[in-house]
Parts: structure tokens; C-alpha cells; sequence
């Protein structure tokens, strides 16, 4: 069951069929709010196929990972997060929950991203840069 009906979820349901639900939302507050009242509900996570996921990283449930993502060793993904198409996420990143990274955005080793924040088309983040949390970096 996928939860939402705008574009992005169209683009999700283009590569899930998961027995879990996915909120696939795009406002990141949204996402927050519907989990919540889902709370007894669990999640799966939607992994495009073309990933490429290190086997080490950590992903929280109800995250979304597009086309062409890239996650190196010893990153952190929250709950129900969005990498969206062709991001990158270098080694020792974190991130909190609810963070979406925007199509193309690329964050360098240990950047550690707060919950809720987004961060923007194609923004990169320098190593060990610190987000705030419900931020947005363009």
C-alpha cells in the first residue's frame, strides 16, 4: 500500500509492490504526521533496484530510496526518510528521521543531516558539515 498520490508516489509505485505500506509524501512534516498516526502500523522501505546501498549502512523503516541513489559504508538513514533520484550519501553520514535529500544533492563523509530537514537539488554538503533540524539548504 503506498500512501499518497502525488507525483512522487506515482514514481514510487513504479518500483514497489512491497506487502508493507510507504508513505510516499514529499513534505517531510506530512510524512511525520501521517506516521504518527500510524503509529502501530509497520513500515516498509522502497529500495529502487538501481541502488546502491552498502551493506553495512543502517535504513529505518518507511524510508524511500530512488534510481540511482548511493549510500557508502557506515551511513545512518532514519525513519521513513526520501533519498531521492541520483543523491549521494558518503561514508559515517546520519541522518534523522524524516529528511529528505533532493534529486542530485550530494553530502561528502560525516554529515550529519537533522530531522525533518530537506536539503535541496543538486546542494552539496561539505565533510563533517552539521544540519539543523526542519532546515532547508538550497
Amino acid at each position: 500500500m503506498i500512501i499518497g498520490d502525488g507525483g512522487h508516489a506515482s514514481v514510487v509505485r513504479s518500483f514497489y509492490d512491497g506487502p508493507w505500506p510507504i508513505i510516499a509524501i514529499g513534505d517531510n512534516a506530512t510524512r511525520k504526521r501521517i506516521s504518527k498516526d500510524m503509529s502501530d502500523q509497520y513500515f516498509g522501505c522502497a529500495i529502487h533496484p538501481s541502488a546502491v546501498i552498502a551493506k553495512d549502512c543502517k535504513i529505518g523503516t518507511g524510508t524511500i530510496i530512488m534510481a540511482g541513489v548511493i549510500v557508502q559504508i557506515r551511513a545512518k538513514i532514519g525513519k521513513h526518510c526520501i533519498l531521492n533520484t541520483s543523491c549521494s550519501v558518503d561514508h559515517h553520514c546520519v541522518l534523522e528521521d524524516y529528511v529528505h535529500i533532493a534529486p542530485g544533492a550530494h553530502l561528502c563523509g560525516n554529515v550529519h543531516v537533522g530531522e525533518g530537514a530537506l536539503v535541496g537539488v543538486c546542494v552539496g554538503v561539505a565533510p563533517g558539515a552539521k544540519i539543523p533540524p526542519w532546515s532547508i539548504v538550497k
